[in-house]
């Protein structure tokens, strides 16, 4: 079991569950604009927001979003060690930092000494795209090994000042490196660890990426926390962690679709209907399990184990529960009929 750390009052490490976190995209000087977003990433299910605060006056709109966040709030630092004490001392409940981008030995005591006399978390962010040069010497490119020695060549330091209050972030654009680092890392070391795949490209690379990479170190049982990095809304950072947390078992909250990937026995338009399903429960917080299926021959015995679900015939379908037909429907009429039962679960 790994060390635990508390984020604003959220448990990470320590056997606590997997926390989801995203990153806004709103200029953090745009204070209405990065509420309004962390008030969709809070609908969505996630549990900590990280902001930008790559100058003084991003510190100050930081602050004045710390101040009605519904969320904890990790302030995202580079280069200038002043804007972590001024985000720490603005309300952040975590500082991610790269310990090696903020200046000498005493800049980092620096920040260390605020985070340590207010309990706030810091995390060392390693990022294969940023590593020291001396480590892309050693090893000739970023590797697993070059990035777990970073890591490691930060937590001492912090250690050096008596902090140990820290999470743990290696992330690659490449899923073998990210996986094999997070493996060997946790091997060595019990400090709670962020996982994620950086940089994935577009939407559709991001997901499969992201739930190779993700997902493996899931079910090796390691992660504690997790950002789905995609080039689109932070809140559909939100939903492809939570389907990933599960589909890993590690979830039972929230609907679970399971729905055919149709052939040529389908006669209703199933794809846009299992799109409407997934839109219209989103934020269903209910633990079931749904099945929309393509035919009526095999949907039912199929998604036997589905606690409800709806299959499609010519021009009609059948609502069963259970693996049990319970009546049969038009077209036009399934979909409202499926939402207004599992209304009533």
């Amino acid at each position: 079991m790994t060390r635990q750390i508390n984020v604003g009052g959220v448990k990470i490490g320590g056997g606590a569950p997997v926390v989801i976190q995203s990153m806004l995209n709103t200029r953090t000087t745009d204070v209405a604009g990065s509420l309004d977003q962390i008030k969709r990433l809070k609908t969505a299910g996630c549990q900590i927001a990280r902001l930008a605060v790559p100058d003084m006056e991003a510190a100050a709109g930081f602050r004045e979003i710390a101040k009605d966040s519904p969320l904890p709030l990790v302030a995202d630092i580079h280069f200038d060690y002043r804007l972590a004490i001024a985000a720490a001392e603005g309300g952040a409940a975590k500082i991610r930092i790269n310990p090696g981008n903020i200046g000498g030995e005493d800049r980092v005591q620096a920040v260390v000494d605020v985070c340590k006399s207010r309990h706030i978390p810091i995390r060392i962010g390693v990022n294969g795209g940023s590593l020291d040069k001396k480590l892309l010497e050693k090893y000739g490119h970023p590797t697993a090994e070059a990035l777990v020695e970073s890591a490691f060549s930060h937590l001492e330091l912090l250690e050096k000042y008596g902090f140990y209050d820290t999470c743990v972030s290696m992330k690659s654009s490449t899923v073998p490196t990210m996986v094999a680092a997070a493996r060997l890392f946790r091997e060595k070391c019990d400090y709670p660890l962020h996982i994620g795949v950086t940089e994935t490209g577009p939407v559709r690379m991001g997901l499969i990426k992201s739930a190779m990479g993700i997902g493996a170190l899931l079910l090796d049982g390691i992660g504690d926390t997790l950002r789905v990095s995609l080039t689109d809304d932070p809140v559909e950072e939100v939903y492809a962690a939570r389907d990933i947390l599960k589909a890993a078992g590690l979830r039972k909250d929230g609907v679970n679709i399971i729905s055919c990937p149709t052939c040529g026995r389908t006669r209703i338009d199933l794809i846009g209907l299992v799109r409407q399903v997934d839109e219209a429960l989103k934020n269903c917080e209910k633990p079931i399990t749904v099945a929309v299926m393509g035919c009526v021959v095999n949907g039912p015995g199929e998604a036997r184990e589905a606690d409800i679900g709806i299959a499609g015939g010519d021009g009609c379908g059948l609502l069963f529960e259970h693996g049990e037909p319970v009546c049969k429907l038009s077209y036009e009429e399934l979909l409202p009929e499926l939402l207004r039962r599992i209304d009533a679960l």
